[in-house]
């Protein structure tokens, strides 16, 4: 808490003039990254027909309605992913916290698992079938939040360590019921759920981008302004109360909003691992603790994490494409035993 104090001194809206600048280059990386993920694929685009826009309709094609909608899905996925494991960090106190700690992306990928196995016909034949993945997950979501809000009333002020328990559980029972799901399935399904839970940005449209969109942007706006309250929970709950902090009405908007960002984020793009827990960690090592810095930095290097790592996945075996969560968790791996070593050595 003293590292934050000392970070507020002589700050502006995002922190200090240090952190100011940190925030402009990761904004020039994203958009390199950004730029780059347009550009590359199995299909080269130049750089001069991407500005002129003087290529092919081919190309104009690939770009308007494969890459573009792909690489903003990817963004505000990074970025969702991103800001929700440093706002949940905040407001457990726990640098091992992420999206998926309190079952919020375990839900979500049930709800989609539910339909790949129970609907594959109609997600296949009928019009309104690519409808069915992101919104049986945005349910599925919801149903674990409204059980995590069920569970945990009536303990006050120790409820964020009773809702951690409960994720835990909810965690390993969807875990089970995935199980099943995937015995029961057929090899296409199978197939399907396999990748799916791997995670990818392929398939994503216009249609399905932009609700997805508004709910994931309306959601980190939200997210934002709770970065000095989150400051100062780092006190303590009972002491934030005291100078302040409505901490139940604190804890409902943070839960509200990273289940919604989070279960928008996993119906399309299914289960990405580690972006949630190693971002926020860099955002830190890079600029500091306070998170008027730390939750803006969080969502843009999210953001160009995500880019870039879903440019490998399509770039490495080109046609084909990688699963996006084996990148991730082949980037987040080291790095999350790396930072147990440092918790452990240094008392992080």
């Amino acid at each position: 808490m003293v590292k934050i104090l000392k970070s507020q001194q002589g700050t502006t809206r995002f922190g200090t003039k240090k952190q100011i600048s940190i925030l402009f280059f990761i904004s020039i990386f994203c958009l390199i990254a950004f730029l780059l993920a347009i550009a590359n694929g199995s299909y080269q685009i130049s750089f001069t027909e991407l500005f002129a826009g003087s290529g092919q309709n081919i190309q104009q094609i690939v770009i308007t309605e494969i890459r573009l909608p792909r690489v903003l899905l990817s963004c505000l996925v990074g970025a969702s992913l991103g800001m929700s494991g440093a706002v949940l960090q905040g407001l457990f106190r726990n640098p091992l916290a992420d999206p998926g700690l309190i079952g919020v992306s375990a839900g979500a990928a049930l709800g989609a698992s539910i339909a790949i196995v129970i609907t594959p016909a109609f997600i296949a034949e009928s019009s309104l079938g690519v409808f069915v993945l992101p919104i049986s997950g945005v349910l599925g979501a919801s149903f674990v939040i409204a059980l995590l809000f069920a569970l945990t009333k009536g303990f006050g002020y120790q409820g964020i360590t009773y809702l951690l328990l409960v994720g835990i559980a909810v965690n390993a029972i969807v875990g089970v019921a995935i199980g099943v799901l995937t015995y029961i399935s057929t090899d296409s399904e199978l197939r399907t759920l396999t990748f799916w839970t791997m995670g990818s940005f392929g398939g994503i449209n216009w249609s399905l981008l932009i609700p997805a969109s508004i709910v994931i942007t309306l959601s980190i706006f939200l997210l934002i302004p709770t970065s000095r309250q989150l400051d100062l929970v780092q006190l303590g709950e009972i002491e934030a109360y005291r100078l302040g902090v409505d901490v139940k009405k604190l804890k409902v908007r943070i839960i509200l909003c990273c289940a919604s960002c989070v279960g928008a984020s996993v119906a399309l793009s299914g289960m990405i691992g580690f972006v949630g827990l190693i971002v926020p960690h860099l955002a830190r090592l890079i600029g500091g603790v306070s998170h008027r810095y730390l939750l803006p930095a969080s969502a843009l290097l999210g953001a160009c994490i995500m880019v870039s790592a879903d440019l490998l996945a399509r770039v490495i075996i080109q046609p084909a494409e990688l699963p996006i969560g084996l990148i991730t968790s082949a980037i987040g791996s080291p790095f999350f035993l790396w930072l147990i070593f440092k918790m452990k050595k240094n008392d992080y």
